[in-house]
């Protein structure tokens, strides 16, 4: 009886060594666009940067950049903003930009002889005024909760998105907000993590965007927190920014073309 063991048991160890190969539907890269022209308070604005990246296959853990592009941003005056390549990082880089709320700028793409276009405003942000905390809040009374308080304007439609950067290893939290039930209130950013403690630090960024980007974060922050359940679950759909290819539309790029006023508020957490 014993032998039969032994034997029974040298095969499940052997077994575990088996290499199982997962065959992965592929596909052509596509162009990732982070167009994020960010306006800090207290700033010129003059100094921005697009980063352009190719979708890799799910194994993956290098990103490989799009190199090589032209990129340029223009406003309603036809001023022209060349963004130039910092080496073969596939960051473009403009130092000469002028942002302006509530302007129209354009953004021209050309890659791999493929044009791609996208439009947006450049949309306000009230400033942060105030910060709480509780440092027994959350489900299990011993996280600590941040409200970070700013003054919505009066009659007028605002959608905002927020980043919380905590002074840990952590992921930055991100969030969406719209003043629909809430127009001309004193509202805040919510945000809660187990492991802050007092003298720890967080930053808080709130930036103003315009509808059509918040319903994109929204979607897109919605679907990640939805899936997961590691590689073989369904995958989330595809969510599509305002970058459009003009050359060749099934051949569609990822990511978004936004600019923003932000505000920045850097907290440490007190006893």
């Amino acid at each position: 009886m014993k032998k039969i063991l032994y034997i029974f048991l040298a095969v499940l160890l052997f077994a575990c060594e088996d290499v199982i190969d997962v065959d992965l539907p592929t596909a052509e890269p596509r162009l990732v666009i982070d167009a994020s022209i960010n306006w800090f308070k207290g700033t010129s604005g003059n100094e921005q940067s697009i980063k352009l990246s190719l979708t890799a296959p799910f194994f993956e853990e290098d990103i490989p950049p799009a190199n090589n592009a032209t990129v340029f941003i223009t406003d309603e005056d036809n001023n022209i903003y060349n963004f130039t390549e910092d080496a073969n990082t596939g960051i473009y880089i403009n130092t000469t930009f002028n942002p302006e709320i509530d302007r129209t700028y354009s953004l021209t793409i050309i890659y791999e002889d493929e044009t791609y276009v996208a439009t947006e405003i450049l949309k306000s942000v009230s400033e942060l005024t105030r910060v709480e905390q509780n440092l027994e809040g959350g489900f299990t009374g011993e996280e600590t909760e941040i409200k970070a308080f700013f003054d919505d304007p009066v009659d007028e439609e605002n959608y905002y998105f927020f980043e919380f950067i905590p002074s840990l290893p952590v992921t930055p939290t991100l969030d969406t907000f719209e003043d629909e039930f809430v127009n001309g209130n004193e509202i805040f950013g919510f945000y809660v993590e187990e492991d802050l403690d007092p003298g720890q630090s967080v930053t808080i960024r709130n930036y103003g965007v315009s509808e059509r980007f918040y319903e994109y974060m929204f979607i897109l922050l919605q679907q990640l927190d939805d899936s997961g359940g590691g590689p073989f679950e369904t995958q989330p759909a595809t969510v599509r920014g305002n970058c459009i290819n003009q050359t060749n539309p099934d051949n569609y790029p990822l990511g978004y073309f936004r600019l923003s006023e932000v505000d920045e508020l850097i907290y440490t957490v007190v006893e």
